[in-house]
């Protein structure tokens, strides 16, 4: 959908004003940004869909794209990591289950969600930028679109892991519930980095580029292909003794692989402390996200 229908949508959603210069002057700022944004709910999802519909346009497999890049990914880091490495998955306690590749799986499906959120959310004001320069609406809407059709896509790859687990022998079905309120603890999470992101890359075309960097590090940052048994406890240099595996938890990527496991693969309840700091974390992102966001989001018809 080109941006004039996209156009045509927002000028028909309810509650939305038009404003030739795109600064929003006919806001009421009596009301919050989240409220702005609920009440901008209908637009959202006409987005939200645009975004599900262009994903694979054109492309022969379509969606089976969504599925085969994980699975792909597999395939590349068993050979590497569980035979040539000869890396070995901890035995699921009290499953049983003892599979790299189903390891892995519940590791990287989180973390694919998370790499595209940040990548989607960083293009999501400059891809509009035709549309936001002509009509005023919460302008958060294209960051919330855009990690919204992440977690529909995000949901049926849970979706093929559970049946490869059911087939597995492992009976994911009861743990399922929990499985949603990490996915919905994660998207809060991803939603606050999505729109400091989106806005900073508006006026900093450098964050992309810098990201991209911090991605690749973040990936081994966390239990993701390896197990967490081989971070030590401690580290030592020059004298000092430094307890770098209570640093390397601190990491909310390492609680959120962690609570997905514990939930897929192990078939247990994560931690209660751990699912409270990860909403810790989710509320403070998005709280940070939005503020910067309101921040700078006034310039941001001029600059994109």
């Amino acid at each position: 959908m080109g941006s004039a229908g996209v156009a045509d949508i927002v000028c028909e959603a309810p509650g939305l004003k038009l404003s030739s210069s795109g600064a929003g002057s006919g806001r009421s700022f009596g009301m919050t940004k989240l409220a702005e944004v609920f009440d901008a709910r209908e637009l959202t999802w006409n987005l939200t869909l645009r975004e599900l519909r262009g994903r694979y346009k054109k492309s022969v497999l379509g969606w089976s794209w969504s599925l085969l890049n994980p699975l792909s990914t597999v395939i590349i880091y068993s050979i590497v990591f569980a035979y040539f490495l000869k890396i070995e998955p901890p035995k699921g306690h009290p499953s049983g289950l003892h599979n790299f590749a189903a390891f892995l799986l519940c590791g990287l499906l989180p973390w694919n969600f998370l790499q595209a959120s940040i990548n989607g959310s960083m293009g999501a004001l400059i891809g509009n930028a035709n549309l936001i320069k002509k009509v005023y609406f919460p302008r958060e809407v294209f960051v919330v679109s855009a990690v919204a059709s992440l977690v529909i896509t995000f949901l049926i790859e849970l979706g093929v892991l559970a049946v490869i687990l059911l087939l597995l022998g492992n009976m994911v079905v009861p743990w399922l519930p929990i499985v949603l309120v990490i996915v919905a603890i994660q998207a809060v999470f991803c939603l606050g980095l999505g729109l400091m992101l989106s806005v900073l890359n508006v006026y900093f075309r450098d964050v992309q580029h810098l990201m991209n960097i911090v991605l690749a590090a973040l990936f081994y940052s966390a239990p993701i292909v390896y197990p967490i048994r081989y971070v030590p406890r401690y580290a030592h240099v020059n004298g000092w003794t430094i307890p770098i595996g209570a640093i390397y938890r601190l990491n909310p990527l390492v609680q959120f692989i962690g609570a997905y496991r514990n939930a897929m693969y192990d078939l247990r309840f994560p931690p209660f402390l751990s699912i409270l700091y990860l909403m810790a974390w989710s509320a403070v992102m998005l709280l940070i996200g939005l503020a910067v966001f309101r921040r700078l989001e006034g310039r941001v018809p001029e600059e994109v």
